[in-house]
Formats: C-alpha cells, structure tokens, sequence
C-alpha cells in the first residue's frame, strides 16, 4: 500500500505555504521582510512555490542598515532579478542624515531600524509583514503567534494575542493597525538547514566554512573588514570558520566549522545545542530582554 504520509519538512513546507496564501486572501497589501539571511531565503523560496507558475503578488523590502555583509546584499540582487520582483529599501543610513534617528553609542543600528521599518510600512500603506522568525531562536520570539497583531504604533504586545485554533489565523485590522507573519514559526535551525539542502537554495557564501581573518572578543569570533577593524593590542589569526546566522557585519559573530557544504552543515546543526542566535549575535547580549524590549518597540 502506498503512504500519503508527508515527511516532516514536507509538512512544514506545506503550514508555511497555507499561511502566505491565507495572508494574500485576508490582507489587502503584505509585504515580505528580506534580509538575505537564511530564513528570510526559505521564506521567500516558499511564497514563490505558493504562487507558481505566477509571480510573488507583492513586493519584498529590506531594512538596509548599511552595514551589510557585501555577499548578503549580492545575494539579495539575484533574488530579485531571479524572481522579477518589486525590492524595497529603507535606509537606515538615509534615517540618519534625516534626523529620524542617532546613531547609537555601541555601533549597533538594531534598535534605530525600528522606527525605519515602521516609517516605510505606513509610506507604502503595508497592511501586512512577513518576517522568518523562528520560535526556537529566541525566548520573546517564542511567545508570538504565526499571526502578531501590531497597534497602529507599531508595537507588539504579547498579552494581546488572538487565538489561533485548528490553523484558523484572524487577520483582521483597523486603520492603522497591522499583522507580522511568520510562516516558518514551526521550523528549527536544523529544519532549515535540511530544506535548503534538499531544495539546493541559493545562500550567501557566508553560510559555508573557509578560512577568514578573525579575532576573538568576548569569547566570540568576528571577522575582520572595515566594520570591525582590530583594535590597538588585538591580533588576529586565520580560522576555517562560518556564520550560523546573518546581521550587521559589526555584530555578528562566526564559529569555528569545517563545514563546506551544506550536506556538513546540516549534520554540524543536529550536534549544536544553542541557537544561532544565542551564539554569535553580540546585539542580543544587551540584556536577557533586548528582542522583547525592541519587539515592544515595533520591531520584527
């Protein structure tokens, strides 16, 4: 007798695809949060699959700080030449010579991209975000449902969330007010791993181990370019090393992996026992509350 039984990333594959089109049936403008990263890759992978052999009916927007891994951006652009879509960029750089935020005294642009993110969703009209938040990542992304409501200040309150039973998401707003989506609540580290391996999706070569020039700061190993040039008394020394997740060049950390490709990766991630998240991004150590705070704040 033949199974029907779907596999584990195929049912995954499956939930995520169900929730971008139910968002293009009950929203009237989405929009997809696009990093270059990983996750926000396997999003966009899926919401093509979701439509096909149709384009993505909306547009994808980054929320460019302008301190970029190059081969990120380079990734982003053949994306978007690939999929013929619509690329939106709001500059946090641009943010700041306008005046709408400072520049922060510890060089990270994490918390200033907020009100950046919030200013280009009311510009555009966007009733709807999706970002490739995890809930295995982080404690305050494990509290959000697949569907986030946000105030018409952008603000995220976790005690006002609304029930999602039997996958029957509730995406109604009001003037002002707005949904975050997250297809890929359900997945894990080593989910998306597994699939980019299976589905061979195109990644920045961040992603792969090579040697690089890093040097150790508080435990962590940050590559040096001209965002994080060595300090007076540092040294650095050349480590086979790659990044399990992508931020700011500045702030994101590599670990030491001999893994090549991706076939190592995903077998490097089913031995790992700490989020990506919790092991290479120094933005994140501000406090045990920092994406909460900035959550609450507007944030992804």
């Amino acid at each position: 007798m033949t199974s029907h039984v779907l596999s584990q990333l195929r049912s995954l594959e499956a939930e995520s695809i169900h929730i971008i089109r139910e968002v293009v049936a009950e929203m009237q403008r989405p929009v997809l949060l696009f990093s270059g990263g990983k996750d926000s890759i396997v999003m966009l992978h899926l919401a093509a699959k979701a439509f096909a052999p149709a384009r993505i009916p909306f547009p994808i927007m980054h929320v460019d700080t302008g301190l970029n891994f190059q081969t990120v951006l380079d990734c982003r652009d053949r994306w978007v030449e690939r999929l013929g879509i619509q690329l939106v960029v709001a500059s946090v750089q641009d943010a700041i010579d306008r005046g709408l935020v400072k520049e922060e005294p510890n060089g990270s642009r994490n918390r200033i991209q907020t009100p950046v993110l919030l200013e280009a969703v009311e510009k555009h009209g966007f009733d709807a975000a999706f970002g490739g938040g995890r809930r295995d990542e982080e404690k305050a992304r494990a509290k959000e449902r697949v569907f986030s409501f946000r105030d018409d200040f952008g603000q995220w309150d976790p005690k006002n969330q609304r029930p999602e039973i039997w996958s029957l998401y509730n995406g109604r707003v009001h003037q002002g007010e707005s949904i975050r989506v997250f297809p890929l609540s359900n997945w894990t580290e080593l989910d998306i791993w597994s699939y980019i391996a299976a589905e061979n999706i195109d990644i920045p070569d961040l992603y792969l181990a090579q040697e690089r020039e890093v040097v150790e700061r508080d435990g962590m190993l940050f590559a040096v370019n001209e965002f994080t040039p060595l300090k007076e008394g540092e040294t650095s020394e050349r480590r086979s090393v790659r990044y399990r997740t992508v931020g700011d060049a500045n702030l994101t950390a590599a670990v030491a992996s001999d893994a090549t490709t991706l076939t190592a990766i995903v077998e490097e991630t089913a031995a790992v026992r700490i989020t990506e998240r919790g092991a290479t991004r120094g933005d994140d150590k501000v406090s045990e509350a920092a994406m909460e705070d900035r959550k609450r704040e507007g944030y992804f």
